[in-house]
């Protein structure tokens, strides 16, 4: 059964954009992405109109909650 934040990701943007949702950002990282340009290339985010303004922020901050990664390091 799906954890209450894993139905919360499927429902919120992770790329308003482009449409995509968090969770697909998500299962980029627990496959091994690392930084933001490999979630890009993963998922599809970034290439909309706002120029990853606000999809960087999201994946910097999931990058350090599920990997310690930090945006210095990523």
């Amino acid at each position: 059964m799906a954890t209450e934040e894993e139905i919360l990701a499927r429902m919120k943007p992770g790329c308003v954009c482009k449409g995509i949702k968090l969770h697909r950002i998500i299962e980029a990282i627990e496959q091994g992405a690392t930084s933001f340009e490999q979630i890009a290339k993963i998922t599809g985010i970034g290439g909309g109109s706002c120029g990853a303004k606000r999809c960087r922020k999201k994946v910097a901050a999931l990058l350090k909650k599920k990997t310690a990664i930090t945006p210095e390091t990523a």
